[in-house]
C-alpha cells in the first residue's frame, strides 16, 4: 500500500469508527432527546485527535516530539505577529459568514428575518422568563442583540479546546497529507470527510430535522466542503492548527444567530437558510474562489533562523 495512503485510510477508519462508537448508544437511548446527548457529542468532537495521534505515533512513527508536533499543526507559531493576525481572523470571520448566510437568505426569501425590532429573538426571551415565573426584562433589545456578540466571542474561546479535538485530525494532520493533490482537491476531499463524519448525529435528525437522511447528509457535506476551505485557508496561511480550532469555536459559537434575526412567530428551513442550507454556503464560496484566485493559499514563508554557531551582533561591538 501506498505509504501516503496508509495513513490516511487508518485515520478515516478510526476517526468514522470512534466516532459510531460514542455515537451508537443515543440510536438506543432516545437519540437527540437524551439528556446526555451534549456528553456523548462532545466525547464524539475529540475522535479525530484521538485517529490522528494514533496515526502519528504508531502508523507514521515519527521519531520526535518536535516532528510529532509539527505533523499535527502544533509546531512554533513564530512569527508571532503573523499568528496573532490569523487568530484575529479566525475570531471574526466565522460570525460574519453565518450573519452573511443570514442576510442572503433573507434577500433570497428563505429566511424570515427582522433585523430591526429582533421580535423572535424578544418573543423568544420572554417566553423563557415567564417560564421561569420571571418578568420581562427592562432592558432595550438591541442592547441583548448586542450583547450576544460579545457572548460569542467568549464562547469561541472556550470552544476551542472541543474544537481542537475536531481540527487536529482535519486540518492539523489530515489537510496537509492531501495538498500534494493540490488544494482544491484537498479542500473538497477533506470537506466530504469531515462532512459525513456527522453521519451518527445527523442520521439522528441533528442540525436538518424532517429532513431524509441522504439529503441530510448531503446538505451537511455541502456546508463542511465550503466552510472547511475558509478554515484550510487558515491552517495553510498560519502554518499553525490554533486558527482554524479558533475559528471552528467561533462557528460553533455564533450559530444561535439564525435564532437571534429571525422574525416572531416564523421559522426556517435548514436545507434552505442559515450557514447550513444552500444560500448560507454562498459567500463562504465566493470567498474561497477568491482565496485561491487571488494565491491566498500558498504556505506562509518560513521564519527565518540563526544559525546555532552564530549570535546575534550585540551593540556597539567592533
Amino acid at each position: 500500500m501506498n505509504a501516503q495512503v496508509k495513513p490516511i485510510l487508518v485515520f478515516v477508519s478510526l476517526s468514522f469508527g470512534l466516532a459510531w462508537v460514542f455515537a451508537l448508544p443515543l440510536w438506543f437511548t432516545g437519540g437527540l432527546e437524551n439528556p446526555f446527548f451534549p456528553v456523548f457529542a462532545l466525547a464524539m468532537m475529540f475522535t479525530p485527535a484521538i485517529a490522528a495521534l494514533v496515526v502519528v505515533f504508531f502508523v507514521e512513527k515519527h521519531p520526535d516530539a518536535r516532528s510529532r508536533r509539527a505533523a499535527l499543526g502544533l509546531g512554533s507559531v513564530r512569527p508571532i505577529g503573523r499568528f496573532l493576525r490569523y487568530l484575529a481572523l479566525a475570531l471574526v470571520i466565522p460570525p460574519a459568514l453565518i450573519l452573511a448566510a443570514l442576510a442572503v437568505g433573507a434577500l433570497v426569501g428563505v429566511y424570515p428575518a427582522d433585523f430591526v425590532n429582533f421580535s423572535g429573538y424578544q418573543t423568544m426571551l420572554d417566553g423563557q422568563l415567564e417560564a421561569l415565573g420571571q418578568a420581562p426584562l427592562a432592558v432595550p433589545i438591541e442592547l441583548l442583540v448586542a450583547a450576544q456578540f460579545l457572548n460569542v466571542a467568549i464562547g469561541a474561546v472556550i470552544n476551542t479546546i472541543p474544537a481542537l479535538g475536531e481540527e487536529l485530525g482535519w486540518r492539523g494532520w489530515l489537510l496537509p497529507k492531501l495538498l500534494p493533490l493540490g488544494i482544491v482537491p484537498a479542500i473538497v476531499i477533506s470537506g466530504v470527510i469531515w462532512g459525513l463524519w456527522h453521519a451518527p448525529l445527523i442520521l439522528l435528525g441533528y442540525n436538518y430535522p424532517g429532513a431524509p437522511g441522504w439529503l441530510a447528509l448531503t446538505a451537511m457535506v455541502g456546508m463542511t466542503i465550503v466552510v472547511g476551505g475558509v478554515f484550510a485557508w487558515l491552517r495553510i496561511r498560519s502554518v499553525s492548527v490554533w486558527p482554524a480550532a479558533l475559528a471552528h469555536g467561533s462557528f460553533n459559537a455564533a450559530a444561535g444567530f439564525s435564532f437571534v434575526f429571525i422574525m416572531v412567530g416564523e421559522s426556517f428551513d435548514p436545507l434552505q437558510a442559515s450557514i447550513l442550507g444552500w444560500t448560507g454556503w454562498l459567500v463562504p464560496l465566493v470567498l474561497v474562489i477568491v482565496l485561491i484566485a487571488t494565491g491566498q493559499f500558498r504556505p506562509a514563508p518560513p521564519q527565518p533562523t540563526v544559525p546555532r554557531n552564530e549570535s546575534a551582533p550585540v551593540a556597539g561591538a567592533e
